[in-house]
């Protein structure tokens, strides 16, 4: 594979919002990884998810159904068209937490920056990181802990700083 092939296949993944890449041909190891502005996707193309079903904790999780029902004062005096949605670029499921005893990576009211990991979408045996791509305060968490996330559904609501 050329440095020319590698700028093509740079350029397409950009083109198709693919979050990363990784080909391994004759010897040759390649690993593109893309972030993409993902508030180009419009809300109204994602189902609308009910966050008040019941759900079963997972190995040893604490149930913490309140994170996702309880609105924050925040969220009050936000419009929704202020906020910055932040959405799924794969399909597979949603984690709050690198693993079932840690801390979730953010809360309702936690402060962030471009860069800061928020949760962790596990697709094929392959835990995904997503991260944030603007600076601000998590006013809503969309998805619940252990559960199925949809190419361009929401989870994670910011007002900007």
């Amino acid at each position: 594979m050329n440095l020319k092939e590698i700028k093509e296949l740079i350029e397409f993944i950009s083109s198709k919002n693919i979050a990363e890449l990784e080909i391994d041909k004759a010897g040759l190891r390649l690993r593109i990884k893309t972030t993409y502005s993902t508030n180009i996707l419009s809300a109204s193309t994602s189902p609308n998810i009910s966050l008040t079903e019941s759900h079963t904790p997972l190995r040893g999780e604490k149930s913490t159904v309140s994170d996702f029902t309880s609105p924050s004062s925040n969220l009050e005096e936000v419009k929704e068209d202020d906020l910055h949605v932040i959405y799924s670029p794969i399909v597979g499921t949603f984690y709050r937490a690198p693993s079932p005893d840690s801390k979730p990576f953010v809360d309702i009211g936690s402060q962030v920056l471009p860069g800061t990991v928020l949760c962790i979408i596990e697709a094929m045996k392959l835990m995904n990181e997503i991260e944030s791509d603007v600076a601000g305060e998590i006013v809503k968490i969309h998805q619940e802990n252990g559960k199925p996330v949809e190419f361009g559904q929401p989870l994670f609501s910011l007002k900007r700083k």
